[in-house]
Order: C-alpha cells, then sequence, then structure tokens
C-alpha cells in the first residue's frame, strides 16, 4: 500500500483519500451542476455577509432581476442580521456554510455538525427561513458528514469546477470576468465570495458579468430553484 501511495506521488497521480476534496472528485450526493437544456444558471456566494459589500451585490441583483444563493456563515448572521433578512425578503436563497468556516480536513466531522446545526436554528429563528442547502468551506466532506446531512434533509451543494471565480484571491476583475464568461454552461454553479475585507473586485465583476449573461438569454435562479426546475 505504502509503495503503491509513493508510485502515484512519483508519477503525479492524485491521491483519492478517505476525505475528499468535493471540487476535485464530487460524490454522486454532491451536487456540482445541473444538467439541463435551458439556459439557467445560478450565482452564489460564500463567507458573508459582508457589511460594505453584500448590500452593493444585492443592488446589483435586483437592478438585474437576478437571484442568488447566499453560503452564510453563522457568525457573520449574528453580526450582520439585517443584511440576511434583506437577502431573504428580496427573493434570496440562504443557505448553510457552517458558523465559523472550520476545513473538514482539518477540524473532526462532529464539530461540523454541531456548527451546521446551530447555524440551522440562528437562520430560522432570525429569517423564519430553514436552508435546505449546505456547501462544505473549502468543498471538503467525508461520509460521516454526506450522512448527516441527509439525517438533516440538507443538500450538498459545491460549485461547478471551472466555475471557480478564486474572487477572494483579488486576481483583477477582467480575470474574474473571463473566468465566469469564457466557461459558462447551462446550469452552471459559479461560486464568488461576499467575505469579511475587500470585496470590491466581486462588485466591479458583476456589474460586467450580469448584463453579459443575461444579453447571452440566461437566466439566474437560486440553487434550489435551479434543481427543482431541473427535476421538471
Amino acid at each position: 500500500m505504502k509503495l503503491q501511495f509513493l508510485m502515484k506521488l512519483i508519477l503525479g497521480l492524485t491521491v483519492v483519500t478517505p476525505m475528499t476534496a468535493a471540487a476535485s472528485a464530487p460524490s454522486s450526493e454532491v451536487i456540482s451542476k445541473i444538467e439541463t437544456d435551458h439556459k439557467w444558471i445560478a450565482i452564489t456566494f460564500d463567507d458573508g455577509p459582508n457589511p460594505v459589500y453584500t448590500p452593493q451585490i444585492l443592488d446589483l441583483l435586483s437592478q438585474y432581476q437576478a437571484k442568488a444563493t447566499f453560503f452564510v456563515l453563522g457568525k457573520r448572521v449574528q453580526m450582520y442580521p439585517t443584511i440576511a433578512i434583506r437577502e431573504v425578503n428580496e427573493g434570496h436563497e440562504i443557505a448553510n456554510h457552517t458558523f465559523d468556516h472550520h476545513f473538514l480536513k482539518n477540524y473532526p466531522a462532529r464539530k461540523i455538525i454541531d456548527e451546521i446545526r446551530q447555524t440551522q436554528e440562528l437562520i430560522f429563528d432570525l429569517t423564519e427561513q430553514m436552508p435546505h442547502v449546505f456547501r462544505p468551506p473549502g468543498g471538503f466532506y467525508n461520509e460521516e458528514l454526506l450522512n448527516s446531512m441527509k439525517e438533516d434533509k440538507l443538500t450538498v451543494v459545491i460549485w461547478s469546477w471551472y466555475q471557480d471565480t478564486k474572487d477572494w484571491r483579488k486576481p483583477g476583475v477582467n480575470k474574474i470576468v473571463n473566468q465566469v464568461i469564457s466557461n459558462v454552461h447551462n446550469g452552471d454553479i459559479i461560486l464568488f465570495h461576499d467575505l469579511e475585507g475587500d470585496c470590491s473586485q466581486t462588485v466591479e465583476s458583476l456589474k460586467i458579468i450580469l448584463p453579459e449573461l443575461q444579453r447571452q438569454g440566461y437566466q439566474f435562479l437560486t440553487v434550489s430553484d435551479l434543481i427543482a426546475k431541473a427535476k421538471k
């Protein structure tokens, strides 16, 4: 077994472990894209709310009649409850991204599950909306986490691997725009962030991406709506 592992490293092959980076090797229980002939896509935002930039994002979504899914952190919902309420009131989907953004590869699954349940209760108490979708931080999951999400009736959703904008790295507006526009397909789940700090490149990118995709005929749906529509 050790020899096989070493040979894979030498040859540069992927070594699959029980804990899987979901973005690179999704389970059949984890959604990263929806197969559809319709020009439907889902725009998602992780790690918010952000007190400066999430309202700007919401203004842009409203301008282009676009719906999005916000994978919020429980601790930031506690800090900025009015923004979370606004997301729900404006028809967007609020979804669970744990309380404190711990990666499963560094943190026991049981503690993350407790955080998820804590965040479910927090969001419901605040917005009267119970999230139906969960995204694991970093895209890391294992069997214990998936089984728990099934018990809690939460759909595990990551993102289309070619639609990770990596906007949190601040790569430049043009790079973010090109990543999305050059790779867009029906049923894509696109990953942005409204995390703590400077999200100005994300906002500026959306000013280009939203009207361009709208011009191409794409409709922006929440993740849950995208899943539901594709099943009909």
